[in-house]
Parts: C-alpha cells; structure tokens; sequence
C-alpha cells in the first residue's frame, strides 16, 4: 500500500501504546506504558499533555462518566482527568505479572489482557471489567494477550496473543447480553520472530496489526487473508487506531524500550507518534459505561 506515514508528535516515549480517539474533545488518548503515563494528543494544535499515574499502564479506555478507565499494573483503575487514580479492583498478580492491551466494547464493558513479565507461556489472561465493578477471567493460557477489537456487527472477537497470532471469538452482543465468548478459532498465524501487537478493526471490518520489531501495519481480511502493508519510518509500531473529525486518520503509536532515550540517533524517531490516510474510515471508540 503506497501511502504516506507522517510523523505527528515527536514524542520518544518508552512503549507508546493503547491509542484510542476521543470524538468529543477530538483527540488522541494514548498511554507510555512501562513510564506509567496517560497522554491527549491534539492534532489541531499539535500539542500533547500527558498524566503520571504512579504504575505500569497497559491500556486508559474513555469512560462514560468523564475521565478514564485503565488496565493498570495490578489491575483495572479510575483516572480522572485531573490525574486522581481510584483502585477499581485488585487482580492479584503479584510482582512478576501485569496488565496490558485492553479496549472497550460498544456496550460499556472494559476488556484487558495480564502477561508475565518474562512471557511465560500459559501464564496471560484476558479479564473483563463490567459495568458494575467485578471482574472475570474469560480466556486463560494466553501467552502475551495484546490488542484486541470486535467486527463492526459486534458479532466476533478479535485477540491478539503475540504468540502465535490473532484469534478470533463469537462473541454474545444482543442486548443486555454479558458478551460471552465461544468458537475460538486461529484467525491468523504469524512466522516464528514476528511479534503482532495491537490492533484496530475498520468500518469495512479489516483488521490493522501493528508489528513490533516488524516496522508495519498490515491489513487482513476478516477471513485472515491479508489485504496490505504499510510501511512505518521506524522499526517498533506498537498499535494504531482510527480518529480524526471523519475518523480516515490511522494514529500509530511506536516505541523504543531504552533505558536511556537520548541513546536515540537524533533522526531516530522511535517511540513517537505517526499518522497516514489508508482511505478507509474507523469505527467509534467504546466507553465504559461503570
């Protein structure tokens, strides 16, 4: 695919991650994951705030009620837009595990996936946050749950687990269903050392799959053939999602993982934020409705 990535913000964060579009404030909410940090990006004035939230952040979701929700590093949490973090509820993951990727569904319920720091297979979890507070474990023996999405009909489930690949999942979405889970079934499986990260579905119901390390966003059909490739200016593309007034903008968010950034060759813009127009439009960001 021939199209134009254009850096947007100049970031350099750690592990960007975990972009979302708010349609109201028209802006991007993305988090510096490890650096614990929640950011609103405007691109109308290229200006970028971020809040330091005191933990691991995998994942900040908009939250009906204002503010956010997070998939934090024991658990899932409130921020509000002042940066007041209220404890939502403890996982009980200890030390060496933490949240990661998560999304909201169009029916105000929060999902986020647990790893292992050192990737154990077996040990990744994908949990959901209903609306009234409680948490359920809904798929176990992941190895690094990572981004996830549904079809624009809200009938399948897309999880990404790093190894091996997408899945996907029927998933329960009539009304006042709890969105139950079943069918699994490998979507798409990747070639040993390809990491696929996070992950956004288009109102055509393709999927976008940031490769880590791969330096692209590619495109798959909802069958898993793929459908395209764009090309990313640096090696570590994290996640990516649809925004803008008509949502035809892909945001993708990248990242370096050096303990000192300023390692960075000064033309070596990992970790920042960048932008293209793939000529196809998004879908509307979930908010959780707790």
């Amino acid at each position: 695919m021939d199209i134009e990535v254009d850096l947007v913000l100049d970031s350099r964060a750690h592990l960007g991650e975990g972009p979302v579009w708010d349609e109201d404030a028209q802006e991007l909410v993305w988090v510096n994951l490890i650096k614990g940090e929640v950011h609103r990006f405007d691109p109308a004035t290229g200006t970028d705030r971020g809040l330091d939230v005191g933990t691991p952040v995998g994942a900040a979701a908009l939250r009906s009620s204002g503010g956010f929700v997070l998939a934090v590093e024991n658990g899932f949490a409130t921020l509000s837009e002042t940066g007041d973090l209220t404890p939502l509820v403890d996982l009980g993951l200890g030390p060496t595990h933490r949240a990661n990727d998560g999304k909201c569904d169009r029916f105000g319920r929060f999902w986020a996936g647990t790893n292992a720091y050192d990737f154990t297979p077996g040990e990744s979890t994908l949990w959901r946050l209903d609306a009234d507070g409680s948490a359920s474990a809904v798929v176990t023996g992941l190895t690094l749950a990572n981004g996830l999405d549904w079809s624009p009909d809200d009938t399948t489930m897309y999880l990404i687990d790093t190894v091996p690949g997408v899945w996907a999942f029927d998933f329960e979405s009539t009304a006042g269903a709890a969105g139950t889970l079943s069918g699994a079934r490998a979507l798409v499986t990747f070639a040993e050392g390809e990491l696929p990260d996070g992950m956004t579905v288009d109102a055509q119901g393709y999927l976008w799959v940031a490769m880590y390390s791969g330096g692209e966003v590619r495109r798959y059909a909802p069958d898993g053939a793929l459908a395209g490739r764009i090309p990313v200016p640096v090696a570590n593309p994290s996640s990516c999602a649809f925004g803008g007034p008509d949502l035809r903008d892909l945001y993708i968010t990248t990242g370096h993982q050096l303990d000192d950034p300023t390692a960075l060759d000064p033309d070596n813009h990992l970790g920042s934020l960048f932008r293209c127009r793939p000529g196809v439009a998004g879908l509307p960001a979930g908010r959780y409705s707790g």
